[in-house]
């Protein structure tokens, strides 16, 4: 499994539509630059909205998706004239002790205030050409695996980080642990049967997703998860996208998958839903098949390629997939998959038993940097 991971001041306590500082018109035209950044509390508590300070010239950008307080952290958008040395944003949050400041998937260098220890200075670089391109700041993500033919990401969600649609439902504990299981045991599947070299040989790739729960721009809900084909390097290519709804035990129920041209294909427990690569005329100009995904009665998904075993993702030994999932290949009981997410450590412990083979048996550690994703992992091998 490859590894990877003159000022003017803006006063909290305003609507969440945000506050707007007057735009020279040259502002609004092709230099206009867009930036995130993400303050992180050093505890969590009730959320509140920090005073920030901005340079003339630049505005917070309007609209209630663009300013979030969250109980972690406080994300916002800035919009100005291009800067690629970065502009000086002061940020003053009352009873609040700031831990970090994230842009992109990065940690800014912070100046801290002398007398004033909730106060903290950073250069922002101004260089987006839209606000959708600065979403990496919101984000908590991994990439165990962008090798030629995959690009496999983990989602680290985190309660005390809701956003946007989140914050009206009850925390989904269940599909937020059984994600990562499948997403292991996803990954598993496609290197073993052997289709991820063939999608690389045709310039094509795998992706493996979860969901989050903290982005206001991508409101990334109910839980699901996606195993998505690109017939090129990135969604810009034709794409068969299936979106894998999960109940709160985990099980899929639902398969709304989008395809290039067709729009989205529905499909619920024993419906067949093939990928195909978009390589010829063949399957009404969808080319050649690629894999079938079936959702099991036990809320799994049978993986299954055009030639070989048949693949599967099953419920584990309680009946679903919260604590644990079961790999199959060939209808046989093959690997035994359970995950720790400790989303406040930054660590990822995932275990592969193998029911087998006991040398396919292994425990995984990923460190990432809880506040950007940003991973190495290391292995312990052949530990069960």
């Amino acid at each position: 499994m490859p590894g990877s991971l003159s000022r003017r001041s803006l006063l909290a306590g305003v609507p969440a539509v945000g506050l707007a500082v007057a735009l020279p018109g040259s502002a609004r035209a092709a230099d206009t630059a867009y930036a995130a950044f993400r303050v992180v509390r050093r505890r969590p508590a009730e959320p509140s909205r920090p005073e920030i300070v901005l340079p003339a010239g630049y505005e917070i950008v309007p609209g209630a998706n663009y300013s979030v307080a969250s109980r972690a952290e406080y994300y916002t958008f800035v919009r100005g004239p291009r800067n690629t040395d970065g502009i000086e944003v002061t940020v003053r949050w009352p009873d609040t002790l700031v831990e970090a400041v994230v842009h992109q998937e990065t940690r800014l260098k912070v100046r801290r205030g002398l007398r004033d220890p909730h106060t903290v200075s950073f250069t922002l670089p101004m260089t987006q050409a839209t606000a959708d391109a600065n979403q990496p700041t919101l984000q908590v993500w991994s990439f165990p695996d962008i090798s030629p033919g995959m690009n496999w990401r983990i989602e680290h969600n985190d309660p005390d980080r809701v956003a946007g649609p989140w914050t009206t439902v009850p925390w989904p504990a269940g599909p937020v642990k059984s994600v990562i299981h499948q997403l292991i045991a996803a990954h598993a599947i496609l290197r073993d049967s052997g289709v991820v070299p063939v999608a690389a040989a045709k310039g094509h790739r795998f992706v493996l997703m979860g969901f989050e729960t903290n982005n206001t721009l991508h409101a990334d809900n109910p839980p699901h998860w996606h195993i998505s084909y690109n017939s090129g390097p990135d969604f810009t290519a034709k794409t068969h996208n299936p979106h894998f709804w999960l109940d709160s035990a985990g099980r899929n129920f639902y398969n709304g998958m989008d395809v290039t041209g067709l729009g989205r294909l529905k499909y619920y427990v024993g419906d067949p839903a093939p990928l195909y690569d978009f390589v010829g005329d063949a399957n009404g100009g969808r080319g050649n098949l690629v894999l079938t995904f079936t959702l099991r009665e036990d809320g799994g998904i049978d993986i299954a390629p055009p030639e070989g075993p048949v693949y599967a993702i099953a419920a584990g030994r309680d009946g679903d997939l919260v604590e644990e999932v079961t790999a199959l290949r060939d209808g046989k009981p093959w690997l035994r998959i359970t995950t720790e997410d400790h989303v406040r450590l930054g660590v990822l412990i995932v275990r592969v038993r193998g029911l087998r083979n006991i040398r396919e048996s292994y425990v995984r550690i990923y460190r990432y940097d809880r506040l950007t994703g940003a991973s190495a992992p290391s292995r312990a091998p052949n530990l069960a």
